[in-house]
């Protein structure tokens, strides 16, 4: 099975410690969060991964050289010269999923204790197009969800922005799930990407498909899932881990 790592990202929320390395290899008890989102996926079963990389790329190219690409297939989707943003990273690695079968995307400063493989079954049985992990934690963004758990809107509750490709949508019509970084994508996505180019994000590209064909959600009760992504995470996420 095959899945992309995102650690291409700034890190700015992270500073200083992004200052002089990439957001992936910041350590939570003692080891690079990109390690551990590697050995979440092996041990999974997903066997080739390709890493997007951009601040700092030869720290993360070194790493993983030094640890031999923890024995399984490793590839590196360069975007040193441009940051191509979530949408535009995946397009970028499109080649790389050639053999016709879903695969997962991974943020790097996502830690849970999400089953990934029954996840990744779950899309593949339901053969929607995209199938985003979600769960009812708080926050301001939220992404809305028809009854059958496909993709309407996106709302951002402080501004009360909409984004959506329905007209006159009403947001409480809709349940409200945070997205966690986690989807499954069927390769067949790549046909509705052919008039986006360079840098775009995933979250609006799904929401201009989302009338077209289905992205749904996969709701994960109970999970534990920590965003890494800010200097006052990494005590929980030490916790977290050595739990």
């Amino acid at each position: 099975m095959k899945a992309m790592i995102f650690a291409a990202g700034l890190g700015t929320r992270l500073k200083p410690l992004t200052d002089n390395m990439p957001k992936a290899m910041v350590e939570i008890a003692g080891k690079p969060l990109l390690e551990h989102v590697i050995l979440k996926l092996k041990a999974a079963g997903f066997d080739e991964i390709i890493v997007n990389v951009h601040h700092f790329a030869e720290q993360i190219i070194s790493f993983l050289e030094a640890e031999n690409n923890f024995g399984i297939r490793i590839e590196i989707s360069d975007e040193s010269d441009m940051l191509l943003e979530t949408g535009g990273g995946i397009k970028k690695a499109a080649a790389f999923f050639d053999d016709g079968k879903p695969f997962l995307v991974h943020n790097v400063d996502i830690l849970s204790d999400i089953d990934l493989l029954e996840f990744y079954q779950y899309n593949v049985a339901s053969k929607a197009i995209a199938t985003l992990l979600v769960s009812e934690r708080s926050t301001s963004r939220y992404l809305l969800f028809d009854k059958d758990n496909h993709l309407h809107a996106w709302i951002n509750e402080k501004t009360w922005e909409i984004k959506s490709p329905y007209p006159n949508i009403v947001a409480t019509d809709y349940k409200k799930y945070a997205f966690s970084g986690i989807h499954v994508i069927s390769p067949e996505i790549f046909a509705y990407m052919d008039n986006w180019k360079g840098k775009f994000s995933i979250i609006d590209f799904y929401l201009s498909i989302a009338d077209k064909t289905n992205v749904d959600c996969y709701i994960a009760q109970g999970m534990k899932l920590i965003d890494v992504g800010k200097l006052d995470s990494l005590t929980e996420a030490e916790n977290f881990i050595k739990l």
